[in-house]
C-alpha cells in the first residue's frame, strides 16, 4: 500500500492555503513528496471558480471588505462557494498516475469519502444525478471543486460540519438557486466533534484511495498535526 502524508492545520488564511497547495502540487509533480491530504479550516471567505458566474455573488464586494470577508477568484472548476469556521476543507494533492487518469472517477471517489464519513454519524447522504457534491435529500452538505494539472490534483472538498449557514445567503451556492445548503449540525440537531469528523474523513480517504497515512509531527507553522513519509 502506498504511503502518504496527512497535514492538519488550525484556522488558515485562504491565500496562504492556496500558495501552499501550489508549492505542494509542484513538489508532488516532481516526486519530491508523496500523495498528500491537507485538512484545514478557513476564516470567512468566498471563492469563485474559473467557470463561475459573477452574478452569483449577491453581496456587495465593498460590504464584504468592511465585514472582513475575503473574496478570491481562483483556478479550480465550479462556481462560487463559501468557506468559514466550522467547515472542514480538504485539499488532496494526488498524482493520479499512481491511481487512475480519470477526473470523473476522482470526483466520484471524493464524494464516496464524504458519504462514508457521514454514515459514521448516521447521516444517509448520496449523490444527485448531474450535480457534483454530496447531498442529504435535496440539500447540499459538501461541495467539491478541483483542478488537475499534469494529472496532479489540487483544491478539493468542503464539508459543512458546524458551519454558520447564513453566509451562504450572500451567494448562489455553486450556482444552484433551487436547492438549499445544510450542515451536519443542522441535520443532527447538535454541534459535532470537529476533530472526530476530520479523523473519520482521513480514515475513509485512505481506504477509498488505497493509501496509508504514516504519522509523524510535521515541521512548519501551518501544521498542528501531520505525517511525513519518505518513500
Amino acid at each position: 500500500m502506498k504511503k502518504a502524508q496527512l497535514l492538519k492545520t488550525e484556522l488558515l488564511d485562504y491565500q496562504e492555503a492556496w500558495d501552499w497547495q501550489r508549492q505542494l502540487h509542484s513538489e508532488r509533480r516532481f516526486g519530491a513528496i508523496p500523495d498528500t491530504l491537507i485538512l484545514t479550516e478557513h476564516p470567512h471567505t468566498y471563492t469563485i471558480g474559473k467557470s463561475g458566474d459573477e452574478s452569483h455573488l449577491v453581496a456587495d464586494e465593498a460590504r464584504l471588505a468592511t465585514d472582513g470577508i475575503k473574496l478570491y477568484r481562483i483556478d479550480r472548476g465550479g462556481d462560487i462557494t463559501y468557506h468559514g469556521p466550522g467547515q472542514i476543507v480538504g485539499y488532496p494533492i494526488l498524482d493520479l498516475h499512481d491511481h487512475y487518469c480519470d477526473v470523473q472517477r476522482f470526483l466520484r471517489d471524493l464524494e464516496e469519502v464524504i458519504i462514508r464519513t457521514l454514515a459514521e454519524f448516521r447521516i444517509a447522504a448520496g449523490r444527485v444525478e448531474g450535480l457534483t457534491g454530496v447531498w442529504v435529500d435535496d440539500a447540499k452538505v459538501a461541495a467539491i471543486g478541483i483542478r488537475v494539472s499534469r494529472w496532479v490534483t489540487m483544491h478539493g472538498f468542503a464539508l459543512n460540519v458546524n458551519t454558520d449557514l447564513s453566509y451562504f445567503g450572500q451567494i448562489v451556492p455553486c450556482g444552484i438557486s433551487d436547492k438549499p445548503v445544510t450542515s451536519m449540525a443542522k441535520l443532527l440537531g447538535h454541534a459535532v466533534d470537529f476533530a472526530e469528523v476530520q479523523d473519520k474523513l482521513a480514515q475513509h480517504f485512505a481506504a477509498v484511495f488505497g493509501i496509508q497515512f504514516v504519522e509523524r509531527v510535521s515541521v512548519g507553522h501551518r501544521v498542528t498535526e501531520g505525517t511525513v513519509v519518505v518513500s
